[in-house]
């Protein structure tokens, strides 16, 4: 059942509508992403398994899309529909995956300093990757690997022109 909680929100319910659980054996799920185009599937990280996961609305499965995924948290699309993910472990980076599978690094410090473990990420509709960079990645073992922070927290924004990266607001 659906617990609407705040009055203003019953004109967004969907009355024939459920909510389903299609996975489970994940310790915790986040950055879920809707590839509609290519397949109807939705990719989630599986933080503390270190793998990214692939639900298909076709058929129905749950599979592991990639393993040893870099402590994969958060994902989104650009707007030509390749995945953008952040990544903690000892990469401390935010990549693309390509539609052949390539991936290329888009970031992975800012002023000669290392990355903390970006983390949740949007792509706006200029293109441009915005992204913050808490410690969570590297204050344990749960979602990576423990290690110094060289930035403070902060909120960064990757140029879609020149790729340079930019930091956007501090903690």
């Amino acid at each position: 059942s659906v617990l609407i909680l705040d009055p203003s929100f019953a004109r967004y319910r969907i009355y024939s509508s459920t909510v389903e659980m299609v996975a489970t054996g994940m310790r915790w799920a986040e950055g879920p992403v809707y590839f509609a185009e290519d397949g109807g599937y939705v990719l989630v990280s599986d933080i503390p398994n270190n793998r990214i996961m692939k639900f298909s609305e076709r058929d129905g499965s749950f599979t592991v899309f990639r393993s040893n995924a870099n402590w994969a948290n958060g994902n989104a699309r650009d707007r030509q529909g390749r995945l953008i993910t952040g990544e903690h472990s000892v990469t401390r980076r935010v990549t693309r995956t390509e539609k052949d599978g390539k991936i290329v690094v888009l970031a992975d410090s800012f002023e000669g300093k290392r990355l903390n473990a970006p983390n949740d990420i949007a792509v706006k509709s200029d293109d441009s990757i915005w992204f913050t960079d808490p410690l969570f990645g590297i204050a344990g073992h749960w979602e990576g690997a423990p290690a110094d922070s060289e930035t403070p927290w902060a909120v960064y924004r990757i140029d879609p022109a020149s790729g340079d990266l930019q930091k956007m607001l501090d903690d």
